[in-house]
């Protein structure tokens, strides 16, 4: 019988905090050389937390590219009584994160050759952005960028965002800061037309992400052409 293979654990040393938005920070942290991470485009890490005498496991999403392999970035929200949050949130640059990873199926290698939407619902931005990247990348087809958040200041990376659609002529990027996101997608890509050939890869908090997923294979999207991850 073959031996399982070893979990690799990582340390990560904070190269620079920032704050955001209120209540989120983005966290960057330097690797070593070796062991090198790589991950693709979409998937998260699990850190391990020395919290209470403990240590707890808590996954965050990989904001940053993979093209770099020796910087990492996350990001989060202060959750109330939420115990990583929290212990992160008191950290400063220097402090080591140890951490395991690559994990999750949500990831985007090589955008296919179809128009691209990309459908965020708050912090669920944060693994899609280094999705989109890759698909700015190589897009031959338009890629488009619907991002749900409470209010404008907490549209995560929105300055970037908004440079990407000036410079990039596929690319376009629609805040939706009030309404429903549901009925936004619904009004533009399944009553609108009949064209049923674009990709979706939506990831969110809670009950909107099954709700988009189920819209829009109901109305004739393949399948594996609506990819998501709920958190």
């Amino acid at each position: 019988m073959a031996t399982p293979p070893q979990r690799v654990t990582y340390d990560g040393t904070i190269e620079r905090v920032d704050e955001i938005a209120p209540q989120t920070r983005s966290f960057v942290l330097r690797l070593p050389p070796a062991p090198r991470f790589a991950f693709r485009p979409g998937q998260f890490i699990s850190c391990l937390l020395p919290v209470g005498g403990d240590t707890i496991i808590r996954p965050y999403s990989i904001a940053s590219d993979p093209e770099d392999p020796s910087r990492l970035e996350i990001c989060l929200n202060l959750v109330p009584n939420g115990l990583g949050s929290q212990y992160l949130f008191t950290l400063r640059v220097g402090a080591v994160v140890r951490f395991t990873g690559p994990w999750g199926t949500f990831v985007l290698d090589e955008p296919p050759h179809a128009e691209c939407v990309f459908i965020a619902d708050g912090a669920g931005i944060v693994p899609i952005r280094p999705m989109l990247r890759r698909a700015l990348a190589h897009a031959t087809q338009a890629v488009r960028l619907h991002y749900a958040a409470a209010a404008a200041a907490h549209l995560l990376y929105a300055a970037e965002f908004e440079a990407a659609a000036r410079t990039h002529a596929l690319f376009s990027f629609a805040p939706v800061l009030h309404g429903s996101l549901a009925e936004e997608i619904e009004r533009q890509y399944v009553s609108a037309d009949d064209e049923r050939s674009r990709h979706f890869y939506i990831c969110g908090v809670g009950e909107i992400v099954p709700r988009l997923r189920d819209l829009l294979r109901r109305a004739g999207y393949e399948r594996r052409a609506v990819q998501y991850e709920k958190w």
